[in-house]
């Protein structure tokens, strides 16, 4: 039947006397037609779903009318009381559409929001006065120290302050005697009567309160959106806050109004929003002020606004200073917020950024790549990159480094003994089991793979244009893709790649990248060493370059980089991170800056705060164009 066109039966393993599919009268033309209101059952062979997902278009034929009809493809018969959870076939002219909408309003309308969050203060029957009732002496008496009971007590004031307490209660009062007094004696009534100049007195002693506590409410968010900002506010700014803040309050809005006004405007200003810096008149560029330029370096690494050190020597107005400026460049690389470097510029240099979010693998074949894993693999390059920036590596550890960072469950993945734990930490010694340096990430590995086989092709793509730095053109259209399975029982892989790329229109670009992917095929598609591929073929890692040079394996490749195109994988990190320092891309005019990276990391041991010192203290780092400047 149309069920089956375009797949051959015959490889869909042994025959069985079991009839699969549905007979051709149950088709029309190649559509699948029943009535409403039916359950048609349908026999597949298992082998069928091997690498394929089974996806079904349903539409109503002729006029919708007032027909609302949900379809469903399931591997189990429906319950007697199919869920309407689906997607719903209908006409949103016709009757029974409108029915539903109305329904469905009706239902909502019995469950409104407030029902999920109800007031503090009950309004009904459910009579209670007080919002919160305190019992906790002995906690206090029984367990807990001075300094702890202390804690506790500020944490019950900033609830009454919160809740508005007193007033509340104040303002709940007549309604709660007007609940409690019925059929009640006079005495009893009187009893709250006489309690209600208590209740005005507690509301209005609170009211001072928060109205006092406005300046300083005011004093902190003046500070807040200095931070925010990242500069000092001038006087009529701090006056603009103040005036929103007196106008809500003044308007009848409350002082929790009138703060989150306050916080409101602050975080839609473009100040908070966008990065501003005032440039200079005319064409000629011009030092950005130490705020500007402390924002430039928080941001450059730690993604994020600086700290209170930082803004305390912009504040002195000594960043600029060079020494000044290395010394707080090398005060933050070592704070633990270098993390969003290694994320940022890391990670996305390689591309492997939000690798725990990779769900393109076939999970029957590998069913360990689960996410738990995913997210290891995706640490280990986050602590790779941070632990090169903080604890000041040679940038060829990119390449060359003797180590990497685990916990069990990749050590595991690796085939790494002795790391017990959850915990991670730095494992040294693991060129002997294939991994160091970016070259043995699995995240790499795994991201430059199919969801079934390897691909040498990508793997090697990736080589040539992330760490050589060389840009190579598209693929031409049209060109037939390789089996999704890989290899065969007569074909590894590689072997399947090289009669691929025998076309010569082909080959001139795969000669390029195929042989530093061919070195890596000793990895499957998520990064596990391996020696035979899933066919059982053994595999053929040696690599042979254009220019006749030979190498094997994820060594041999390491030591060609290492030795001949060293210089190349050092500049082009150079130059990945003077454009991330720089938020745009590194231009002929930069070259000079480049060189200058180079040759500080050759008189520093390779450590990448050379480089990123160079960056920090360069004209494009530290200066902003002319208001007049054409791009």
């Amino acid at each position: 039947s149309p069920l089956f066109a375009g797949i051959s039966v015959g490889t869909l393993g042994k025959r069985s006397r079991t009839a699969f599919g549905l007979s051709k009268e149950t088709f029309t033309d190649a559509s699948l037609v029943t009535n409403a209101n039916t359950v048609l059952s349908v026999t597949l062979p298992a082998a069928l779903f091997a690498g394929r997902e089974f996806v079904a278009d349903a539409k109503l034929e002729g006029n919708a009318g007032d027909r609302i009809v949900l379809p469903r493809v399931s591997t189990t018969p429906p319950g007697p009381k199919p869920l309407w959870d689906g997607p719903l076939l209908g006409s949103e002219s016709g009757t029974g559409y409108r029915q539903l909408v109305a329904g469905r309003n009706a239902f909502r309308h019995v469950f409104p929001l407030y029902l999920c969050f109800p007031a503090v203060v009950p309004t009904d029957e459910v009579v209670t006065l007080k919002m919160f009732h305190r019992e906790d002496e002995p906690l206090v008496r029984l367990f807990l120290t001075p300094t702890e009971a202390r804690a506790l007590d500020r944490m019950w004031a900033e609830q009454r302050f919160v809740s508005r307490q007193p007033v509340a209660e104040r303002d709940y009062l007549p309604q709660f005697m007007g609940f409690t007094t019925q059929d009640t004696p006079k005495e009893f009534q009187q009893f709250f009567v006489d309690r209600k100049p208590l209740f005005q007195k507690h509301a209005e002693e609170f009211l001072a309160e928060e109205a006092a506590a406005v300046p300083g409410q005011l004093h902190a968010l003046i500070a807040f959106t200095e931070k925010a900002y990242r500069r000092p506010l001038s006087e009529r700014e701090k006056g603009e806050l103040r005036e929103l803040s007196d106008r809500v309050r003044h308007g009848g809005g409350s002082a929790g109004d009138a703060f989150r006004g306050v916080l409101t405007r602050v975080l839609v200003s473009p100040a908070f929003l966008f990065r501003l810096e005032g440039a200079p008149n005319g064409q000629n560029p011009g030092p950005v002020n130490d705020w500007e330029l402390a924002t430039r370096l928080s941001y450059f690494l730690w993604s994020s606004f600086p700290d209170d050190e930082l803004r305390a020597v912009a504040a002195a107005g000594t960043l600029r200073d060079p020494k000044v400026l290395v010394s707080q460049t090398e005060r933050m690389l070592r704070n633990e917020r270098t993390r969003s470097l290694a994320i940022e510029f890391g990670t996305q240099w390689i591309h492997v950024r939000g690798f725990d979010e990779l769900k393109e693998k076939n999970e029957q074949l590998f069913p360990t790549f689960t996410p738990e894993l995913r997210k290891a693999i995706n640490e280990e390059s986050i602590l790779f990159f941070q632990d090169l920036f903080q604890s000041d590596r040679p940038v060829i550890n990119v390449l060359d480094a003797d180590y990497t960072f685990l916990n069990e469950m990749l050590a595991r993945h690796y085939g790494i003994p002795g790391v017990t734990g959850p915990q991670w930490r730095r494992v040294d010694g693991v060129k002997p089991f294939g991994r160091g340096g970016v070259l043995g990430l699995a995240s790499v590995l795994t991201k430059e793979a199919g969801a079934s086989r390897t691909s040498p092709v990508l793997r090697g793509n990736w080589v040539v244009e992330t760490l050589l730095g060389e840009k190579l053109p598209r693929p031409p259209a049209n060109v037939p893709q390789l089996p999704e399975k890989g290899g065969t029982d007569t074909l590894t892989t590689r072997q399947q790649v090289e009669k691929h790329v025998s076309d010569p229109s082909c080959a001139v670009c795969h000669v390029r990248i195929d042989p530093f992917g061919f070195a890596l095929e000793k990895y499957d598609p998520i990064g596990r060493l391996r020696e035979k591929e899933i066919t059982g073929l053994p595999i053929d890692a040696k690599s042979k370059l254009k220019d006749g040079t030979e190498f094997e394996g994820i060594e041999g490749l390491r030591n060609y980089l290492m030795t001949t195109k060293k210089d190349v994988v050092v500049r082009l990190f150079c130059k990945r991170l003077l454009g991330y320092a720089l938020g745009r891309a590194v231009t002929l005019s930069d070259t000079v800056l480049l060189d200058e990276m180079v040759t500080a990391l050759n008189k520093n041991d390779g450590r990448v705060s050379a480089a990123l010192s160079v960056i920090v203290n360069s004209p494009q780092f530290r200066m902003v164009r002319g208001r007049e400047n054409a791009e």
